[in-house]
């Protein structure tokens, strides 16, 4: 009907009325955010579910929110993200890891050492302390509003995660066992199996199977 209107054909008294009412109608849709969003999240969820081969709602099953209990937890859940494109094998390295909060850190890191060197100021505790503005800061537990730990041993920590994510192509894993897991007193085959798989160990909660059971009896 509307391609006969808009050729020019002659309609009958129904086929105006129905044309005016269409009209009508697509000039609500033009105005109605509710409406293009509904469309916009099919259209996202058809092409999302074609290239997954899944069926359901575009963000059934897709993302979750996982409750960090403990420090174990909330390191373990940071590492994993960080090792990202070294797990998928888009980066060989940590320096290379684009899109990462442990990339920028280093970045930082290294901008403020070159800039202490050219100063002849050679402090590392200040280089440790400068630190992204855009990111929550590594410092201490008894410093509020920050990471409770260093930020040289989490970047010695992910750096040796990630020399054990692909084992035939790991290089040189040190025998030393990172400050982090000593003092927190986690063995090297948990933190690992945490830290590489966090993503699939976990369900809405994540921590120390003490915490765990801690968390379940309360609820």
């Amino acid at each position: 009907v509307i391609d006969r209107q808009l050729n020019g054909d002659a309609l009958s008294e129904a086929e105006q009325l129905l044309v005016s009412e269409l009209v009508e109608k697509w000039r609500s849709r033009l105005y109605d955010i509710s409406w293009f969003m509904k469309n916009l999240n099919e259209f996202i969820a058809r092409e999302a579910n074609k290239e997954d081969d899944c069926t359901g709602k575009y963000w059934e099953g897709r993302y979750k929110s996982q409750a960090l209990l403990d420090e174990t937890a909330l390191l373990s859940c940071m590492a994993y993200v960080d090792l990202n494109p070294i797990r998928a094998k888009v980066a060989n390295n940590l320096e290379d890891s684009d899109f990462t909060s442990i990339q920028e850190r280093i970045k930082h890191l290294q901008n403020a050492k070159a800039k202490a060197k050219k100063s002849n100021q050679n402090n590392k505790t200040s280089h440790q302390t400068k630190q992204p503005n855009s990111l929550k800061p590594f410092g201490a537990r008894e410093h509020e509003n920050t990471l409770p730990f260093s930020l040289l041993d989490y970047l010695e920590l992910v750096d040796w995660t990630g020399r054990h994510v692909h084992r035939k192509k790991r290089g040189y894993i040190p025998k030393n066992i990172p400050n982090i897991l000593v003092s927190l007193r986690i063995e090297e085959t948990v933190w690992l199996d945490r830290a590489l798989s966090f993503g699939s160990d976990y369900g809405n909660f994540a921590g120390s199977q003490t915490v765990l059971r801690a968390h379940a009896a309360k609820n």
